[in-house]
C-alpha cells in the first residue's frame, strides 16, 4: 500500500472512530435524560459510574435532578443527590428542582431533596411561594423548618401569605399565621395587601382570618394605594 493510500485510510478510521464516539455521547444522553425522566435510579447510578456528568441539562436547561423531581421520582432524586447532582442549578426559567417538586405536588421528592441540603431562600420566586400559590399545606411547614423566609416578596411583590390568600387556601393561610413573624400589612405591586386580595377573589373566610389575627396582634392595617384605571 502506498503511503497516500495509508494516509487516507488511517483518516478514514479516524473520522469512522470520531463519528462512532459522537453516537455513542448521544446515546448515552438520550438514556440519562430518559431515566431522570421515567424515574430510573439505577440506571442513572450506573451511567454516572461510567463517566456521565451528574448535571448534565436538556435542550431547555433542565438537569437530570430537575427532571427527575419534576415527574415525582423520588428514588432517582436520591440517587443524584448522593452522587453530587448540584441541588440549587435553576433553569433558564429559575426553577430549581425543589421549587418543580413542591409546586406539582410531589411531597416525598421535596422532602428527600429538603433533607439533601437543598436551599430553601434565593432571590425570586422560591419553594416557599409556589407551596402557598399551589396550597401545599403539607410542605408549608417543613419549608419553614429549613429556613424559608416568611415575607420574601416575589417579583409581584406578593408574600406567601397574599399568595395563599388570594388563591383560597386558607389551610395554608392559618399555618402562615401561626407564624409570628408573617407580616400582615405587606403590600403587593397592585398596592393590596392579603386579605384585600383574598377579598378581591372573594375568598371572604380567609379575609377574616387575616383581619381577626391583625387585631389579635393589636396591628392596624395598612394604608393601600390602589389605582384604579
Amino acid at each position: 500500500m502506498s503511503s497516500t493510500l495509508r494516509r487516507l485510510a488511517l483518516a478514514a478510521a479516524f473520522v469512522a472512530s470520531g463519528m462512532a464516539a459522537q453516537g455513542a455521547l448521544a446515546a448515552t444522553l438520550a438514556d440519562a435524560l430518559s431515566a431522570a425522566s421515567m424515574g430510573d435510579a439505577k440506571g442513572l447510578v450506573s451511567l454516572i459510574q461510567r463517566g456521565l456528568d451528574p448535571d448534565t441539562v436538556d435542550a431547555q436547561g433542565n438537569t437530570l435532578l430537575i427532571l427527575a423531581a419534576r415527574e415525582g421520582h423520588t428514588a432517582a432524586v436520591e440517587a443524584l443527590a448522593k452522587n453530587r447532582a448540584r441541588l440549587d442549578y435553576r433553569n433558564p426559567a429559575g426553577d430549581s428542582a425543589l421549587m418543580l417538586a413542591v409546586l406539582r405536588g410531589h411531597e416525598d421528592a421535596a422532602r428527600a431533596l429538603i433533607k439533601a441540603g437543598a436551599t430553601v431562600v434565593h432571590d425570586g420566586w422560591a419553594p416557599l411561594h409556589y407551596a402557598a400559590f399551589e396550597g401545599r399545606d403539607k410542605l408549608i411547614d417543613e419549608l419553614i423548618a429549613a429556613g424559608a423566609e416568611l415575607n420574601a416578596p416575589a417579583p409581584n411583590k406578593a408574600t406567601p401569605l397574599m399568595l395563599a390568600a388570594r388563591n383560597g387556601h386558607i389551610e395554608v393561610v392559618r399555618r402562615l399565621l401561626a407564624q409570628p413573624q408573617t407580616d400582615l400589612n405587606a403590600l403587593n405591586e397592585a398596592g393590596l395587601s392579603a386579605d384585600a386580595w383574598a377579598l378581591q377573589n372573594n375568598n371572604t373566610d380567609i379575609a377574616e382570618l387575616i383581619q381577626a389575627e391583625r387585631k389579635r396582634r393589636g396591628i392596624r392595617p395598612p394604608a393601600m394605594k390602589i389605582t384604579i384605571e
